[in-house]
């Protein structure tokens, strides 16, 4: 089966910054183009780290209330340290977790999960950044339409990789929601199939009602 990759997902035209890129400079560029953070790179292109705007409300978050309704900020050492930054290298959250262009959707997934990123630079072999892929990014692999989601299940997944009759399945797609029923040659292809069903891009979930040809002959009357 194929499966898209970061990077066939991955915006390429990354807007970046370098260490030295001032505070209002970096405010500028995300207002500009629309973006919420931007990858630090040094002078081989490489990503140092990110600036998101959260690191930049930093500044706001450490500052007295105009009101006088709040008291001050609890900020960290480094929360402080980054609120008074005037520069990339300072109010970036570093070092940058990247990815790679061949990274599944699901490997990308996890590493933003893990760090609690939103988005991750991709890097080529070189270290050198070529692009950045996003929440949204990953989340596009669920706009694929349901006739297309049934397609791949039929022929790579019972025909290809179980090589099985597809006449003796049938394949209903609906939203992303996958039904498998019908008959399959024995118990232990029928959790294979599943899986491999679930693991085609744009499904949301599968429900199995395939049984074994030995089950469904013990329950048809003689």
């Amino acid at each position: 089966m194929l499966h898209r990759v970061v990077g066939d997902l991955m915006t390429t035209a990354v807007v970046s910054v370098r260490p030295d890129t001032g505070f209002k400079d970096i405010v500028q560029h995300l207002a500009e183009h629309d973006i919420t953070a931007v990858p630090v790179v040094d002078d081989q292109g490489r990503p140092l780290g990110v600036v998101s705007e959260a690191d930049l409300l930093r500044k706001q978050e450490s500052q007295a209330d105009p009101g006088g309704h709040l008291g001050a900020a609890h900020l960290l050492p480094a929360e402080r340290t980054k609120a008074h930054a005037l520069t990339a290298e300072g109010l970036m959250t570093s070092p940058a977790v990247t990815a790679r262009p061949q990274w599944s959707v699901v490997e990308a997934a996890r590493a933003m999960a893990h760090h609690h990123v939103k988005r991750l630079p991709v890097v080529d072999d070189a270290g050198q950044l070529v692009g950045i892929v996003s929440r949204g990014d990953l989340l596009r692999v669920f706009l694929r339409q349901d006739p297309t989601i049934r397609e791949e299940i039929m022929t790579e997944v019972l025909t290809r990789a179980l090589g099985l009759d597809p006449g003796a399945v049938t394949v209903q797609v609906a939203e992303g929601r996958v039904t498998l029923s019908g008959t399959m040659p024995h118990s232990g292809l029928i959790p294979i199939a599943v899986r491999l069903s679930e693991s085609v891009d744009g499904v949301v979930d599968v429900t199995n009602h395939l049984r074994a040809e030995t089950d469904a002959a013990a329950g048809t009357p003689r």
